[in-house]
């Protein structure tokens, strides 16, 4: 007996709303440009310089406690959170310390950092100190040059990519739902403050090329399909191919989130903010796939007649495997 998420022989319309869908997409994404120009993006302490502390004890953890025993040693900005895990034991109390860089330009030295856990004895004998992690602000400034365009370039590559392999209209479909999808996904991430490091910039990367694998699928479905109903209206082949997909891409999906939601619930709060990128990612590139890339290339149009030998611009390398 097959598992079937979709039944056989679909035969949704998903252009029936269209300007419905890309009036939600524009909306969201003028939500997430107005989050990040008013409050900017809660850079960990990879892009901001400064030094992370995480610290296991066996006694209660009182934040204010720990706050008002650090205040005295004049160390600027302190951020101080719990450590929630299923994994822990009763007794364990993990706390994440974070502090800027200091006035020189430099991470705390090894002799703050021993004055700040003598100070945290005081209060909760036994403290550890189970990792530090520092970086300078020269460092952290070049990464989020670097990282940014890292993002840029992918997007890039993907653009010319899909050119070669279909047509630009394709192109211009799929590079709109990718540029869709990292707007979003830096978007909640602003909206939500959640810590933005080098973890994230690498599931930006990986929600590129999912979303990617998942629009040229559809695509080449299409392309495969105006060769065979040379007479249906462009909507109506959109249609029966993103149907034609709907179970290969609703299981794919369902099946890479039964994974992502696992690592994010047992995985630690080390690995939480990456994979809940990966969520957002998978949820919204499989939306952006049908109802984004689809209908721009909808929008845009697409060249029918594929009996001429001079109708192959932008095609000639469509058998280039993927």
């Amino acid at each position: 007996m097959r598992l079937k998420l979709v039944p056989e022989g679909t035969s949704f319309d998903f252009f029936k709303r269209w300007k419905l869908w890309l009036g939600i997409s524009a909306l969201m994404v003028v939500i997430g440009f107005a989050s990040f120009a008013l409050q900017g993006l809660n850079f960990g302490i990879d892009f901001r310089g400064g030094t992370t502390i995480r610290t296991e004890a066996e006694q209660d953890l009182d934040i204010g406690t720990y706050r008002d025993a650090i205040a005295p040693l004049g160390l600027g900005d302190i951020t101080i959170t719990e450590v929630f895990d299923p994994t822990f034991e009763d007794d364990q109390h993990v706390a994440m310390i974070r502090i800027e860089a200091q006035q020189d330009g430099e991470a705390l030295s090894s002799q703050v950092i021993a004055d700040v856990q003598a100070v945290l004895d005081e209060v909760a004998p036994g403290i550890k100190f189970i990792s530090v992690e520092s970086v300078g602000p020269k460092v952290s400034g070049e990464l989020v040059q670097t990282a940014f365009l890292a993002v840029a370039l992918a997007i890039g590559a993907v653009l010319i990519y899909i050119w070669l392999r279909f047509e630009w209209q394709f192109a211009l479909g799929a590079v709109a739902a990718l540029v869709h999808d990292v707007i979003l996904t830096i978007g909640v991430f602003s909206e939500l403050q959640i810590k933005f490091d080098l973890a994230i910039i690498a599931a930006l990367l990986t929600i590129v090329g999912y979303s990617l694998n998942d629009t040229v699928v559809v695509f080449d479905r299409v392309r495969e399909n105006l060769r065979r109903y040379k007479q249906k209206p462009l909507s109506e082949v959109l249609n029966i191919s993103i149907n034609e997909t709907l179970s290969r891409t609703v299981m794919t999906s369902v099946t890479t989130l039964l994974a992502l939601i696992s690592l994010y619930v047992l995985g630690g709060d080390v690995i939480r903010g990456f994979v809940f990128a990966m969520i957002w990612g998978v949820v919204i590139g499989t939306y952006s796939s049908i109802f984004v890339a689809s209908t721009i290339l909808l929008w845009l149009g697409v060249k029918r007649d594929w009996s001429k030998p001079d109708n192959t611009t932008g095609n000639q390398f469509a058998k280039i495997d993927a």
